[in-house]
């Protein structure tokens, strides 16, 4: 079994800090602050997650990433995935709204309009993508009605 993962001794500075975070309006900041001055206090993960009513891995995450980065770690980040790259480039693009300029039913399609899943695939089914792009939850919410 792992040992209890703890944040390094505050600094003053950083406890100052912390404690100022806490009051905070912004929510983020907020709870970063008190999973920290907690873990400072030598509250485990366990339990301390579930006071605060999130997950022990969320408790987990925020003590490795003040570990790692201090109290940078109290600003949100963006959460794109920094391996997203666009699926079509600029060539597929043009062909994407040539295709789009035109009605549906010219593709042998029953309807007028164009709709994410339609326009996914005929796509596909024109070889501008390898397989029918996902349209996301819309196509879930589809497939349940």
């Amino acid at each position: 079994m792992k040992p209890p993962l703890y944040v390094h001794p505050l600094t003053p500075k950083e406890h100052r800090q912390l404690e100022a975070a806490r009051r905070s309006s912004n929510v983020f900041c907020l709870r970063r602050a008190q999973i920290v001055l907690a873990s400072a206090r030598g509250q485990s993960a366990k339990p301390l997650a579930r006071f605060l009513g999130c997950s022990v891995q969320t408790v987990r995450n925020v003590i490795r990433a003040f570990n790692a980065g201090g109290m940078s770690c109290l600003a949100k980040r963006s959460n794109r995935p920094k391996s997203a790259k666009p699926r079509l480039d600029a060539a597929q693009c043009e062909q994407l709204r040539h295709v789009l300029d035109q009605s549906p039913r010219r593709f042998g399609k029953p309807t007028g309009l164009w709709t994410l899943a339609l326009a996914a695939q005929v796509c596909h089914e024109q070889g501008l993508t390898e397989r029918p792009l996902s349209t996301g939850r819309h196509e879930k919410l589809s497939k349940l009605a």
